[in-house]
């Protein structure tokens, strides 16, 4: 099974940004996290950041046909991104949508998600846990298709 992990703005400047609200941890943490997840599961991942929309949206798009599931991330086009829901619904590949604070308890416009609309599986406020939760619930929401 191979995991598409996307992850948008910002994502790689964790432990330096914010950390009262992102924590101290580093990207390459999370990414040691969701490697080590994946592998004790049978799982392939792959990762992407990029600040960019249209650079996640091709990112998406290629996955068709590659990735049995996506974890994404979308971080600030959460609340902005229709175009990220459109490719997240023309691909139809299963997805778990993973923010690392709790979205619905911060201002009003970090509670809307966009790309969130196209996701079967959420995981919001579990800090970097959440990944961990998200490999392991998407693959066994991806077995029971």
């Amino acid at each position: 099974m191979n995991f598409l992990i996307i992850n948008g703005p910002n994502i790689n400047m964790l432990g330096l940004r914010q950390p009262e609200i992102y924590g101290t941890d580093t990207y390459n943490d999370l990414v040691a996290l969701v490697t080590d997840t994946c592998e004790q599961h049978g799982i392939t991942p792959e990762f992407f950041q990029s600040n960019h929309e249209g650079a996640i949206v091709d990112e998406i798009q290629l996955a068709y046909g590659k990735f049995d599931g996506i974890i994404i991330n979308p971080a600030a086009f959460t609340h902005t991104s229709v175009a990220i829901l459109d490719a997240l619904q023309t691909v139809s590949i299963p997805t778990a949508e993973v923010h690392i604070s709790d979205i619905t308890q911060r201002e009003e416009f970090r509670q809307i998600s966009f790309a969130g609309l196209a996701c079967q599986l959420h995981f919001i406020g579990q800090g970097l846990q959440g990944y961990a939760n998200a490999v392991v619930e998407l693959k066994e929401y991806i077995e029971q298709l």
